[in-house]
């Protein structure tokens, strides 16, 4: 009995003693657990802010992937036009270069063709200087007597020319050639004879002193004076053996073709003269530049 009442007195000690520690476990681990709320609503404050953020973020990105869609796209549409118009011009280019491959293969066989009759030309033109270099050097050797007498021979413009004053070949008022002239005229005829390819032209000069009365044979002007002088060498030229009378020509050119003053006795004298302009047959010639 004393057992049981002092159980009985000891009870509510051993509950108030029981209740306290759990208390104390409940109120701690309460706190443990407010403490563990309250983190885990900071987290989930930031984890929301995160979130927003990224959700913002993937928005942006979501737009920026559009925009760099289409962007693709358009690109992809440009590239394959460009692709186009470059194989449309790659055929066409290809077509181009063939052409103006054929067009300069074409112009390379006509300049080569200009460039054979050019070198030709060149050749006979320095051929045709030659020649006339050597026959001036002949008539200069054959007529070399005569030089000091109002002869001259001389290479120019492409020609050859021999001046012979009248004082050599004629009387004064006179279109008769006198011996000694007919001597100088026969020698530059024997060394024509042997140049057929050579044109002679046989010019007849006087001074301007009028023509006063009748000369004989109807000379009454320079004109008929310069025109028989002229032809009275021609006659003495053709009977050369040789000579091929198609490249004879007489002109008589009057007063008018001087080659000194006619105010002097000595310009008169140079003046009246004939001249045999000596010139290659240029037929040749003619045609090559014809053809270029």
């Amino acid at each position: 009995m004393k057992k049981l009442l002092l159980a009985a007195c000891c009870l509510p000690f051993l509950t108030s003693c029981v209740s306290r520690r759990l208390y104390n476990e409940l109120d701690a681990k309460y706190k443990n657990c407010s403490e563990e709320l309250e983190r885990i609503s900071g987290e989930s404050a930031d984890l929301k802010a995160q979130a927003f953020d990224l959700g913002t973020k993937n928005q942006s990105l979501k737009e920026q992937l559009e925009n760099a869609t289409t962007e693709r796209d358009q690109l992809k549409i440009a590239y394959d036009q460009l692709k186009k118009e470059y194989n449309s011009l790659e055929k066409n280019s290809d077509q181009a270069i063939k052409a103006e491959i054929e067009r300069l293969n074409l112009l390379k066989k006509e300049l080569d063709g200009k460039s054979s009759r050019v070198a030709e030309l060149e050749g006979k033109l320095a051929a045709q200087d030659r020649n006339l270099r050597n026959l001036k050097d002949a008539l200069s050797k054959a007529l070399f007597e005569f030089e000091g007498k109002g002869l001259t021979v001389e290479q120019k413009n492409g020609k050859v020319y021999v001046s012979m004053e009248n004082k050599l070949l004629f009387p004064s008022g006179s279109w008769s050639v006198s011996s000694e002239g007919k001597n100088a005229v026969e020698q530059l005829a024997e060394v024509l004879a042997k140049n057929p390819e050579i044109s002679i032209l046989i010019e007849g000069h006087t001074d301007n002193d009028k023509v006063v009365g009748n000369l004989g044979g109807g000379v009454t002007n320079n004109w008929d004076l310069s025109t028989k002088r002229a032809t009275a060498i021609v006659n003495i030229i053709e009977q050369t053996p040789g000579i091929d009378k198609k490249n004879l020509t007489a002109a008589g050119r009057s007063e008018f073709a001087p080659i000194a003053l006619n105010s002097t006795d000595s310009g008169k004298a140079k003046n009246r003269r004939i001249e045999v302009i000596l010139t290659p047959k240029l037929d040749e010639i003619s045609k090559l530049l014809n053809d270029l």
